[in-house]
Formats: C-alpha cells, structure tokens, sequence
C-alpha cells in the first residue's frame, strides 16, 4: 500500500481534474469536428486520457500502477495509431472550426504537460514517478499528433523567421 503525502494528494487531484477536462473535451470536440480523421484522434485521445485518469485514481488509491503490462498495450495501439495517422495526411484548406477545436486542445495539452512535469518531481516513490512520467510522455504525444494534424492542414504556421 502507498502512502501517499498531503502535497502528493494535492497534485494527483489537480491531475485527476486535468484528465478529466482532457477527457470530456476529446469527447465533445469529437463529436463537434467535420473532419473524419479528426474526429478519430480525438476519439483516441480521449481513450487514452482515461487511462491517465484510471492510472490517476488507482494512486490515490494507494496502488503503485504496473507500467510493464501498460506499455504493452500502449505500444499496440500506437502502432496502430501510427499507421492510422500515416494513411490521410494532407494539405490545404481547412475548416476554421476545426482549427479553433485542435488549437485548444494543443494549449490544454500544453498545460497539462507542464503540470506533469511539476507533480513528478513532488513524488518520492520510484515507481509512481514513473507512471507520472509516462503520462506524461503520451501528453507530449498527444500535442505532437494535434500539432502533425494541424501542420499537415495548413493550421499552424512552421515556415522560419528570416
């Protein structure tokens, strides 16, 4: 059984809120785009972020998460996920809606990422720190899935300042 300090307490339910946002916002969002492929990654995301939120939950439970059987089935679904992604990348125009809903999420997953970063190094025990950081990982992936998406449909501007 974990023991888990007040401070920890603190910053799992402010990532338990966050998960729970990031949930209920893929899930709206998803049914809010136009474009199918869109429509998919937030479907996915949202499957993925109530993983976080049940890893979230099993800590405060005072339950180490075991992240080798975790990996496992992560590392399918981002094999699919990969292949998924690699099909309908295109350019061009865009639907302005869509742009506002995966600019949002980019920021959302921003913020939750860097939060990540704050609740981990709180942590005493290996193992949760860990979990933490794995989250985390996938965070960062999800922002980098939304800022692929919105590059490869001309949402966000990459060209180099001179």
């Amino acid at each position: 059984m974990l023991n888990l300090t007040q401070k920890e307490k603190m910053h799992l339910q402010d990532q338990k809120n966050h998960e729970e946002l990031c949930i209920k916002k893929y899930n709206d969002y998803a049914n809010q785009a136009q474009d199918q492929q869109l429509k998919q990654l937030f479907k996915e995301n949202a499957q993925q972020e109530q993983q976080h939120l049940d890893t979230i939950n099993s800590i405060l439970a005072g339950q180490v998460p075991n992240m080798n059987q975790q990996n496992q089935q992560n590392q399918s679904q981002q094999s699919f996920q990969n292949q998924q992604s690699q099909i309908s990348m295109t350019t061009g125009s865009y639907n302005a809606s869509d742009a506002y809903l995966c600019n949002d999420l980019l920021s959302t997953e921003k913020y939750v990422s860097n939060h990540y970063d704050t609740t981990i190094f709180e942590f005493t025990d290996h193992n949760v720190r860990n979990a933490l950081n794995h989250i985390q990982k996938e965070e960062q992936e999800h922002g980098e899935k939304l800022y692929n998406y919105m590059a490869s449909h001309g949402m966000y501007n990459t060209q180099q300042l001179s």
